[in-house]
């Protein structure tokens, strides 16, 4: 009887709180992602302005709620000094978000750099992952004969990225994976992305959920 009453009572007044890290360099467009999940999937969310916000100096936190699931959202600081404190997470994390700022190729070789490091870690082996290619809005605009603009996209394309990221696979192994087109300013790619993630890590039976009461 004390088991079924349980089982009710965890059904009807619990939810399952999943752990999700949000990582990349700074200027990756985190936070922004982090504020388009919280307004597509938080009723009644006022959030901020996101042309206006600034670099993540140590953690910002969302909550979201996806059927029976709970995502707890941590979005951790990408500036090399703060890298340090990423593993600190690791064992309570339930999935990566990874974002990349498709528009910088000049820091594509330290981003793949931070990703390599994060992924070797063993703490988050089998933790699903999902790689966004952010900013894939902008555009730049050249002038041409007869003075017209043509217009031509100014970031890296998906392939473009997997391409770099390439020799990182072994290490990737066989965990879910996907990397996705996202623009975080407009929300483009964000649903996309937290449905899927919300998928990975409920079948993920290595990392169980917690349990939280509905609030």
């Amino acid at each position: 009887m004390y088991t079924l009453l349980s089982g009710l009572y965890k059904y009807v007044f619990q939810k399952d709180e999943y752990c999700i890290l949000i990582l990349g360099l700074d200027n990756a467009g985190k936070t922004t992602f982090l504020e388009q999940t919280k307004t597509k999937f938080s009723k009644n969310y006022k959030g901020m302005n996101l042309t206006k916000i600034t670099t993540t100096v140590g953690l910002n936190i969302g909550t979201i709620d996806v059927g029976k699931a709970r995502l707890m959202f941590w979005d951790l600081g990408g500036q090399e000094e703060l890298q340090s404190l990423w593993d600190k997470y690791y064992a309570e994390s339930h999935g990566v978000i990874y974002v990349i700022d498709s528009t910088d190729e000049e820091r594509l070789s330290e981003s793949k750099e931070a990703f390599e490091k994060m992924i070797s870690s063993d703490v988050l082996e089998g933790v699903p992952l999902l790689v966004l290619a952010n900013k894939q809005d902008v555009e730049v605009y050249h002038l041409v004969g007869g003075g017209f603009e043509d217009r031509a996209s100014d970031c890296m394309s998906v392939p473009d990225i997997k391409t770099a990221f390439s020799d990182c696979a072994p290490k990737i192994g066989k965990r879910d994976c996907l990397v996705q087109p996202c623009t975080a300013l407009t929300g483009q790619g964000v649903n996309e992305g937290i449905e899927w993630m919300v998928k990975c890590v409920i079948r993920n039976i290595h990392r169980p959920p917690r349990q939280k009461d509905i609030t």
